[in-house]
């Protein structure tokens, strides 16, 4: 495997370690950043925990919890590690499991590499040019069963519906209103509710065959599950575009986009 891969991997189970730690406790130390979302002591731990690790590789970091880099200083960087330690972190704190590590390797623009770790489920996706997978970490051995893992690529749909994943935080009205506008083919549309950048994985691995996000997103949200849908053999485009969301722009928020 990859050491960059291994790496990154190894970053984002020790984050969750840090996070499992404080989401078992009943005080998530919850603070208020500028846009007035929940930020919690598990969001700087994992952040630091990954940190940690992702330096030894000596390439830049952009997280979402780091300090802010200037355009004029990342706009240079041809390959770097895009990372949201905690993503979902309404979900973390409604405490239904549904929150992800997310670390993604950008590459001129585009991932090339992801991982997404669900630690209250020990799920782990991994993605790179070999292709997306899916293990198991045992919890007690913090340690994943990388020889075992599943390969997205072979994932198949349900033939009998349509399943469309979208947020369950964050369903916006536009959303909805393309929901009404797919052909289906004549299959009857079950929407599928998740948190975190688990929609993404759900496409990839078959479990929904659509996943259409009309609302705001940041692109640590999405880069490490974009990795893992890509190298599944899905698509992660602009909405009303076939142009695949792209990464390091001088505004970091994602523009609308579709995964199928």
């Amino acid at each position: 495997m990859n050491n960059l891969l291994t790496t990154a991997i190894s970053a984002a189970l020790s984050a969750g370690e840090q996070i499992l730690k404080i989401y078992n406790f009943a005080d998530f130390g919850v603070e208020r950043k500028a846009d007035n979302s929940p930020l919690t002591l598990a969001d700087k731990a994992g952040h630091n925990a990954i940190v940690e690790i992702l330096e030894e590789t000596g390439l830049p970091i952009l997280s979402e919890e780091g300090q802010t880099i200037p355009y004029e200083e990342r706009k240079n960087w041809k390959r770097f590690w895009m990372v949201d330690p905690l993503d979902g972190t309404k979900e973390f704190i409604k405490r239904n499991g549904e929150f992800t590590v997310n670390i993604a390797l950008i590459e001129n623009h585009k991932p090339v590499m992801g991982v997404v770790f669900v630690p209250v489920s020990g799920e782990l996706y991994f993605a790179d040019p070999n292709g997306s997978f899916k293990s198991k970490v045992e919890s007690q051995k913090s340690k994943a069963d990388l020889e075992d893992a599943v390969d997205l690529r072979l994932a198949t749909c349900d033939t009998t519906t349509f399943r469309v994943v979208g947020s369950r935080s964050h369903m916006s009205q536009e959303t909805l209103d393309y929901i009404d506008t797919l052909d289906t083919q004549g299959k009857e549309i079950e929407i599928v509710s998740k948190g975190s950048s688990l929609k993404l994985c759900m496409v990839a691995e078959g479990l929904a065959d659509i996943y259409p996000r009309l609302a705001p997103t940041m692109e640590w949200d999405t880069a490490a599950g974009h990795a893992i849908a890509k190298y599944a053999g899905k698509k992660v485009y602009q909405f009303g575009t076939d142009e695949e969301v792209i990464y390091n722009k001088e505004n970091l928020l994602n523009p609308f986009f579709i995964v199928k």
